[in-house]
């Protein structure tokens, strides 16, 4: 609760001073013309989800800031289109800005898939650090060169865990056998195939329906998705396996971005860092009490032993190192040399 507390905190701390560092009465410098900024995302339109309070604050900010110069529209719960078509939108500057989660991302420019790692992360502090790091900027802009589409953070999409309707998961040979969905990515599959079970491709809209019908006796997401999606109606079982920080980027047309000027620019990338921290804050204070939460609603929670959680670790991670460099090359071994000097 103190980790949660602190986070709260600083989300606060940094909206007041980006607040104080930003001028009201600052010159955009295009002639009282309006900018229309389209910005769109994947969770339901509410307060209580992360990615709808932070663009609630990065509207208020941005348009404050530009005296609503910049008007920012939101467009949640995939109003615009999935994924791949968004960022789409995004290289014809259609749509200037998105959160997406890192499925979509990795699919449209692979190297960002290396996040995806299985059991990369420790805690939420060491996931954080990374994301805001020389590495994730550099990448960043390697992406933003080859597709037009600038990085400008990385936020939290939950810590994924494993459920299932069939039955209580606590050592490996628990999971032989089941149905689990999973989004569409080799990485998932070879994560789920790793464990013993058998991965199935659902798309989110679908999967509620999905695990009703049988068509997947489980499958893997942090609380977030979990809750806006109502899992836990089906999923009677729940396994703290902690296997992928999930991650969204706040991602922004490279057109619409140069097309501002430099004060414009400073205050949509203040906006981004007050969104991202709120985002972070709600994200993990959910997978902080994704257990009495989950219980709540009357499923199984199970935490690992730490020896069932290096074999699912010793299982999975290996194969997808080897694929991954076949398919980033060597930026797979730059992260993970990145996370052990973090931790030494």
């Amino acid at each position: 609760m103190k980790k949660i507390l602190s986070i709260l905190l600083l989300s606060l701390l940094l909206l007041a001073t980006l607040t104080a560092c930003s001028d009201n009465d600052s010159d955009n410098g295009n002639g009282g013309e309006k900018i229309k900024l389209i910005y769109t995302h994947y969770q339901p339109g509410n307060l209580d989800q992360p990615k709808q309070a932070a663009a609630e604050a990065f509207k208020g900010y941005v348009e404050d800031k530009t005296n609503g110069q910049i008007e920012v529209e939101i467009y949640p719960n995939s109003e615009l289109g999935d994924g791949p078509a968004v960022l789409e939108a995004m290289q014809a500057n259609t749509i200037q800005m998105t959160v997406v989660h890192d499925g979509p991302v990795s699919a449209f420019y692979g190297p960002m898939g290396v996040y995806s790692l299985p059991f990369l992360f420790q805690n939420h502090s060491e996931a954080w650090t990374i994301y805001d790091s020389e590495f994730t900027a550099n990448l960043g802009e390697q992406m933003r060169q080859e597709t037009g589409i600038r990085l400008l953070a990385m936020a939290d999409n939950g810590v994924r865990h494993l459920t299932n309707s069939k039955r209580t998961i606590s050592t490996m040979a628990d999971a032989n056998g089941l149905l689990i969905r999973i989004q569409p990515s080799p990485v998932y599959t070879r994560i789920i195939e790793g464990i013993g079970a058998t991965p199935v491709e659902v798309a989110w809209a679908e999967l509620p329906a999905a695990l009703q019908q049988g068509v997947a006796d489980g499958q893997e997401n942090g609380i977030t998705n979990i809750l806006a999606a109502n899992l836990y109606e089906t999923q009677k079982y729940l396994t703290l396996t902690g296997h992928v920080y999930s991650y969204h980027a706040y991602l922004i047309s490279d057109d619409f971005y140069n097309s501002l000027n430099s004060d414009q620019q400073k205050i949509v990338e203040e906006a981004t860092e007050l969104a991202k921290w709120i985002h972070r804050g709600m994200t993990a204070h959910q997978d902080n009490t994704i257990g009495p939460v989950l219980s709540g609603y009357g499923v199984e929670v199970t935490q690992l032993t730490q020896e069932a959680y290096n074999e699912f670790r010793d299982s999975v991670q290996p194969s997808v190192i080897a694929w991954m460099r076949e398919q980033y090359g060597t930026v797979v071994d730059d992260l993970v040399e990145e996370v052990e000097r973090l931790r030494n």
